[in-house]
């Protein structure tokens, strides 16, 4: 087998060869190898091949070597500092955040304990103003060390171990931190600074590292310090997440003895998380003491009410309830409903009904206001106690208070009448209760047959059954026996429980009668029945809410369920675990609000914490398909404090929707733990979970997915996945050099992946590549896929390969006829993106005479084509065609003519194909008005538009966004500035934003009219709106105005910007600076030039000429020089005329040695130095009596062809008349004087040709 470029070895292919494309016959199939099956292997190879397989484990760290061989690729391109960098790298590094206190050190040789400290404050000041940088900090790291490598006996200032260490703390550079504290603490220095050792325990704290923290909190506690409360949030949070309630306590303390102000919102939260805390592990004498500390301390805190409630809680269940009492005294609050009705409630079940009403009259002085609720507790113990008396006290004072008493309420006195027998007076309750507005419910109408059933009254049965079928709590069929429902909703069988009359014949078994006299009887077992009966009478007392909303959580009405959680609370009733869990799975499996759902979590988190794993996972997961994932990573959180079992699928879940949230923090956090934690994810979630890392760009990321999945999943599903989707996202050659990786371990690609490259590399137009990896197919004797070779036929076009496209359009039409339209499309794109419209023009005209239709598509190819070629007679053939074919154009289409009807200046025609395709469709109306009013502006046709714009209006098509923004494009682009600003004013005031570049077009057109005034209106309106500037903008105001010489406002709007803070990044002064260094005012300049750096710009070389030459001018060469340094550092070049100035600066300053080094730099920048440079040093020399270099200089200044003149020469010659004698006797060469000569083109032997002047 031979690559493909050496079996089509044909000259160009003619026309003929391309119109037979359309005539395939599938009689014959010719055998192309691209097709075939592999040809079988020798015994040899296969057991060589096999021998290659490799084993998941061979790829093991193929990650890190990647990373390690690519890492330009992985880092975007941004280079790294080394561990052999310079300090004038490391201070680079730093140049953009730091440039005003970075050039003056850019050319020392080494540093002194102040200018690191300098260097450090000026970058902590920084980032006070904007932002903390902490990807700056590993080469401020570096910068502190080097000075103690490089410089001998150096010693940091102890100023200098703060900054520095605070900056390493706040970078989560932990351990170069507490590396740094323990190298200060053995110098015997203390660092009296707590906000250090704060954002060491915070970072640690974030990073789950608990004992760390711990650790560095004790030594802050050791050394006196008082924590940020930062930190005390950071450590409380952890610590009551993981339930480590005596720290949590004792942290909490000392943050409230250590607090002199009012406590934040963070605090505040922090005290009620800990109370809840201790609440839950019954520590109620720790709860006691801490509430009324921070209370009594006046620092702005008082327990809410879910504090109150649960305090209450736990003294309910130590039932210290004359404690209780004394604290709500002490605190001075009121116990709000929840917490009283608790308190009466437990009473009422542990002591009795009467000990609750004595404590209710105590809570009431307390300022306790009781509700129907509480009356109702009350009722229904009283009737569970049997004293009915009393339940009707309460009911009377209970109404007598304006109070609404509630169906339990009413259930409870219906089943106490029942229990006494007196089942006469029921219908005196029923009827008051309907007349207050409470309806039955199901389990009224219960209580109704439970208790005629013990009252044995079965026609008042049959009454209740018909007034249950009336509203529709049953249905009854005209079969039914109404007594059977009435038996079976009690709980008895049809077969258990029979009614029958007392037929009179014997013995007399009536044991009740009818209201007709009929004597009944009960064929059951009474004593069961009876038994049965008393247990719903006695059960429906005490309304049990944990049973109601179990019940209800099978029916899938959590939003009912919810409502039962929130009037259980009232009742002084708790949720069992068992119920809590499976309400928790329906509502993370319904379509619950999240807000409910985290009301519920917050009532009662304790509960909360001890649900099992399954329904952790299930809560966790939830939040996170709402999008809340850090809300579900606290769950995830409490899953593995409790080193629970955290399954794949939820990892692979929270990672992709942070990664969709775009929450990188919280995803490399996850992302770490989960790889430690041996996570794999399956084949489908893998699918999703790479999408998300490609959509982000996280390529280290990926390329450790992939290897994890290499692992644990078969090599070949994975990387045919892996190859795909990498291929299909822009990332192809990121695929392609992990193959490479991976055939270095011994794994060969299939036909599939590289069929993926092919397709990859097509998508992203390298067909080079492309082509190549084809070619090795051929050569490895790999089948290709059929749509593979299709997407390949343009990149061959392409690659000037037409003869070999048209070929293996042949092979796949004849042997995959059902291609054919695909394989051909495919040849037209290959023609028109090569330019080789007439090939491309013969070919749809051969498809159409063989009656194939191309479709739109194909019509949309030919039209590119022929536009680029700008032959619009061929178009307005193709378009009769269509007519004729009665087919419709479209849009792309359409765009394409109406350009080059517009640049040809056919009006007429354009008009006339715009009614065409109006005449089309309606729909896109809008969209070809906007299509031609942006080519008339294109083409200058401005005066068009009016007309076009009163068509529009009249066919009632009303402009979009769109529109406007191509009127004020293009009137700007026709220096039409009123028209221009009449459509943004028009598109501003219904409330549209227009573009950045219409935008940009308005100002640059009233820029360059030196309507600065309207400039500067339009600024103020969009500082109103809130539209920021963008940089393009921003430098087009600046430059306009420069270049309207108005220099000061300019100035000035930068300036305002600067104070808003409104500077966009890559903003660029370059022209401001110039103009302000020509006025003298170098300092502003300079601070521009830092604005720039700070903002991600780098200056031109003009500007650094020009800041340089302002500071020569003002005599400040250590300025200039220092410019200079940065410039050289950036790769620019100085200009001739700024070195020379320079030079002549330095010799002035008596700065010879630079002077002489910016010389030599001349040359080795490929310049050469002018004869002002050579004098102006040389002559310093002479100044200086050091005849000797000023001979050397001389000797390179003739050299390159300069001759010096007669004083400079007299004087070397006076002055060095007794060099020749000295210097041969001991060189044994020629003086300075032969020497001068013989370049001057005197020679004691013969004279050598003369230089140039």
């Amino acid at each position: 087998m031979y690559p493909i470029a050496a079996i089509f070895r044909s000259p160009r292919l003619p026309v003929r060869k391309v119109r037979s494309l359309v005539s395939y016959s599938t009689a014959t199939a010719v055998a192309w190898p691209l097709l075939s099956p592999c040809p079988p292997l020798s015994s040899a190879v296969r057991a060589s091949t096999t021998q290659l397989i490799p084993s998941a484990h061979s790829f093991s760290g193929i990650a890190r070597s990647v990373l390690s061989k690519y890492p330009h690729i992985l880092e975007g391109g941004k280079a790294r500092i080394s561990a052999d960098s310079s300090l004038r790298d490391l201070l680079f590094e730093v140049l953009d955040v730091i440039p005003d206190t970075g050039r003056r050190f850019l050319r020392v040789s080494e540093l002194k304990p102040q200018d690191v400290l300098q260097i450090l404050l000026g970058f902590q000041a920084e980032c006070e103003k904007e932002r903390f940088l902490a990807t700056k900090v590993e080469p401020l790291w570096r910068i502190f060390n080097w000075a103690v490598e490089h410089v001998e006996g150096f010693e940091h200032l102890p100023s200098t171990y703060r900054v520095m260490a605070l900056l390493l703390a706040r970078a989560g550079l932990l351990r170069e931190a507490e590396s740094l504290l323990r190298n200060v603490e053995s110098r015997g220095l203390v660092l009296d600074n707590a906000e250090i050792l704060s954002n060491l325990i915070e970072e640690y704290a974030g990073l789950g590292e608990l004992d760390r923290a711990i650790a560095v909190y004790d030594r802050v506690r050791r050394q006196g310090l008082v924590p940020l409360p930062s930190c005390y949030h950071a450590l409380i949070e952890i610590l009551v997440r993981r339930r480590k309630t005596q720290l949590a306590f004792s942290i909490c303390w000392d943050m409230v003895e250590r607090c002199t102000d009012k406590l934040a919102g963070e605090a505040k939260r922090d005290i009620d998380n800990v109370v809840r805390l201790l609440c839950g592990s019954n520590r109620i004498q720790e709860v006691r003491n801490l509430v009324k500390k921070v209370t009594f301390s006046d620092l702005g805190w008082q327990p809410c009410s879910f504090i109150l409630n649960d305090i209450t809680a736990r003294y309910c269940e130590k039932k210290d309830f004359e404690d209780l009492l004394s604290l709500y005294r002490e605190l001075r609050c009121e116990p709000d409903t929840v917490s009283g009705n608790r308190v009466v409630n437990t009473l009422c079940r542990e002591f009795g009904s009467k000990r609750g009403d004595q404590f209710l009259l105590e809570l009431e002085d307390l300022g306790f206001k009781p509700d129907e609720v509480t009356f109702g507790i009350l009722i229904c113990w009283s009737c569970n106690e049997g004293n009915l008396r009393s339940a009707l006290m309460y009911l009377s004072e209970s109404l007598s208070r304006g109070l609404k008493p509630d169906i339990f309420s009413y259930n409870a006195l219906i089943c106490g009448l029942f229990n006494q027998g007196m089942w006469r007076n029921v219908d005196e309750i029923l009827n008051e209760m309907v007349d207050k507005g409470t309806s039955p419910d199901c389990t009224t109408y219960r209580i109704l047959l439970a208790g005629y059933c013990k009252a044995r009254q079965f026609d008042l049965l049959r009454n209740v059954i018909d007034e249950m079928q009336k509203f529709y709590f049953i249905q009854l069929t005209s079969l039914e026996d109404p007594l059977s429902k009435a038996f079976e909703i009690l709980g008895f069988s049809p077969q258990a429980v029979r009614l029958k009359r007392d037929s009179h014949v014997g013995y007399s078994r009536a044991e009740f009668f009818d209201s007709l006299g009929n004597g009944l009887y009960l064929e059951t077992d009474l004593e069961v029945f009876d038994s049965k009966v008393d247990a719903v009478l006695h059960g429906s007392i005490i309304p049990d809410f944990n049973e109601l909303i179990m019940k209800e959580c099978t029916s899938g009405n959590p939003k009912l369920d919810l409502l039962l959680v929130s009037e259980m609370s009232l009742w002084g009733q708790d949720l069992s675990l068992p119920v809590l869990s499976a309400l928790v799975k329906e509502l993370c499996l319904s379509h619950s609000s999240v807000k409910e759902t985290s009301r519920l979590i917050e009532k009662m988190p304790t509960s909360f914490d001890r649900l099992d794993e399954v329904t952790l996972d299930s809560l966790a997961r939830f939040f996170c398909k709402k999008r809340l994932s850090r809300k579900g990573m606290a769950f995830l959180g409490r899953m593995l404090d409790r080193k629970m079992t955290v399954k794949n699928e939820t990892y692979t879940a929270f990672l992709a929707s942070l990664c969709k949230e775009e929450d990188l923090i919280e995803f490399r956090k996850l992302w770490d733990l989960a790889r430690k934690n041996k996570w794999a994810p399956g084949l489908d979630d893998f699918k999703l979970l790479l999408e998300r890392l490609c959509g982000k760009k996280l390529l280290p990321e990926i390329v450790e997915l992939f290897e994890r999945m290499l692992m644990y999943h078969p090599i070949s599903q994975v990387c045919d996945v892996f190859f795909e989707k990498l291929c299909s996202s822009g990332f192809t050659t990121m695929a392609n050099r992990l193959a490479k990786e991976m055939e270095l371990r011994g794994r060969f690609l299939d036909h599939v992946a590289k069929g993926h490259f092919i397709r990859g590399f097509c998508l992203e137009n390298n067909h080079s590549e492309a082509l190549r990896i084809f070619d090795s197919t051929q050569v490895d004797k790999l089948v290709v896929a059929t749509d593979v070779l299709v997407t390949l036929i343009p990149s061959l076009c392409l690659a000037e390969r037409s003869t070999e496209a048209v070929t293996l359009g042949d092979f796949l039409l004849k042997k995959h006829p059902s291609f054919s339209l695909p394989v051909h499309l495919a040849l037209l794109k290959g023609y028109t993106e090569a330019g080789n419209f007439q090939e491309a023009s013969d070919l749809f005209r051969d498809l159409l005479s063989k009656g194939i239709c191309p479709g739109v598509e194909a019509y949309d190819m030919i039209f590119r084509g022929i536009c680029r070629s700008n032959n619009l007679n061929k178009v307005e053939e193709l378009l009769a065609l269509m007519v004729r074919r009665n087919l419709s154009l479209s849009v792309s289409s359409f765009r394409m003519i109406v350009r080059l009807m517009c640049v040809q200046g056919r009006l007429n025609r354009v008009l006339g194909l715009k009614e065409f395709m109006l005449g089309q469709s309606n729909s896109n109306g809008l969209v070809i008005y906007n299509i031609l009013i942006f080519h008339l502006f294109m083409t200058g046709k401005s005066w068009v538009v009016h007309s076009i714009l009163s068509e529009m209006q009249a066919k009632s098509f009303l402009p979009d966004e769109v529109t406007y923004n191509f009127l004020i494009c293009g009137f700007s682009h026709c220096q039409d500035y009123p028209s221009s600003m009449h459509y943004l004013s028009a598109m501003m005031s219904k409330e549209h934003r227009p573009s950045n570049r219409s935008l940009r077009n308005v100002i640059r057109c009233l820029c360059g009219v030196s309507e600065f005034g309207k400039v500067r209106d339009l600024c103020r309106e969009m500082e109103s709106r809130g539209w920021l500037h963008s940089s393009t903008m921003h430098n087009m105001i600046v430059n306009g105005l420069v270049s309207g010489g108005k220099i000061r406002e300019a100035e000035a709007f930068a300036d305002r910007m600067s104070e808003h803070r409104s500077i966009p990044n890559e903003v660029i002064y370059d022209g401001l600076i110039r103009q302000l260094c020509r006025q003298g005012r170098v300092g502003k300049a300079v601070d521009l030039l830092n604005v720039m750096l700070k903002k991600g710009s780098v200056p031109n070389a003009s500007c650094y000429n020009s800041l340089i030459n302002g500071f020569c001018a003002d005599n400040d060469v250590d300025s200039a020089m220092d410019i200079h340094a940065e410039m050289l550092l950036r790769g620019l070049t100085p200009s001739i005329k700024t070195t020379s100035l320079m030079i002549r600066k330095c010799c002035e300053v008596g700065g010879i040695v630079e002077a002489e080094r910016l010389l030599l730099s001349v040359s080795q920048a490929g310049q050469t130095p002018t004869r002002e440079m050579y004098n102006s040093v040389i002559n310093r020399y002479r100044s200086e009596n050091n005849p000797r270099k000023a001979s050397e200089l001389v000797q390179a200044m003739q050299q390159i062809g300069y001759e010096p003149d007669f004083e400079t020469h007299w004087s070397l010659i006076s002055t060095l008349n007794q060099s020749k004698g000295e210097h041969s006797k001991v060189t044994n060469q020629p003086g300075f004087l032969s020497r001068l000569l013989s370049g001057s083109g005197f020679s004691w032997r013969t004279d050598t040709k003369s230089k140039r002047s």
